[in-house]
């Protein structure tokens, strides 16, 4: 999209920690996030090795380095580029020579080449307010071809408002003790205080809106996160 004075700073909202090399460094441990189950899914839809997926919001590389061996190109796209670099030490360590890297977020990603078959994003679109998500979520139907997927994961809430104190509260007891073992209560408050999460009934009429038809929904038990599985609409 064109970038006017206006447009939101997506490296400014990303948080100072994803800049910084030595939580970047630490990131992989705390987060603890395996790929297989994802992996599995996108290739159950159809995933294929003559593919092109990008990663919105990639990070240190946990999803794209796993998928890189069942796709022809992977393009990872991230805000930080201390992230991106981490990505790229370990690809080069793997031997993984069929990622591309971008240096950018949901808002100024331009795709080159193909259009993508997938667009795969974990825990990245709750950085943007909902005005922003519904634009990024355009963006990513206008780099699939009709029919692509998008598998999205994130902080997305499936209580209703009235129940919020009860299951916010649940959550924070359920945090980290210490930040090398996951994420604290001090973070949790954070996320909530300065970052976007939305509810499922105002996400899931952003995602038709913007042409994907929405296939599987996942909530947590917890209301506090989701995932969707959807496809580019074939007649948008």
């Amino acid at each position: 999209m064109p970038t006017d004075a206006w447009t939101f700073d997506e490296l400014a909202h990303a948080g100072g920690e994803h800049l910084d090399p030595a939580y970047v460094a630490a990131y992989d441990r705390k987060a603890a996030v395996d790929p297989a189950n994802d992996l599995a899914l996108l290739r159950s839809q159809g995933l294929s090795a003559e593919d092109t997926l990008v990663d919105l919001g990639a990070g240190t590389g946990t999803f794209a380095l796993a998928a890189a061996p069942f796709c022809k190109r992977i393009v990872a796209v991230d805000v930080s580029p201390t992230m991106l670099a981490a990505l790229r030490t370990k690809a080069e360590r793997m031997g993984i020579t069929n990622i591309d890297y971008a240096s950018a977020g949901f808002l100024r990603y331009q795709h080159v080449g193909d259009s993508a078959d997938a667009v795969y994003s974990r825990n990245a679109l709750h950085h943007l307010p909902d005005f922003w998500k519904a634009l990024a979520l355009q963006r990513i139907a206008s780099i699939l071809r009709p029919g692509g997927l998008l598998l999205l994961r994130d902080l997305v809430f499936s209580f209703e408002p009235d129940q919020a104190h009860t299951a916010i509260a649940a959550w924070l007891a359920g945090a980290a003790s210490a930040p090398e073992e996951g994420w604290t209560r001090d973070e949790l408050e954070t996320h909530l205080r300065q970052e976007y999460s939305t509810f499922t009934w105002l996400l899931e009429p952003m995602l038709r809106h913007a042409g994907f038809q929405i296939r599987q929904v996942e909530a947590s038990p917890s209301g506090i996160y989701a995932a969707y599985l959807c496809a580019r609409d074939t007649t948008a």
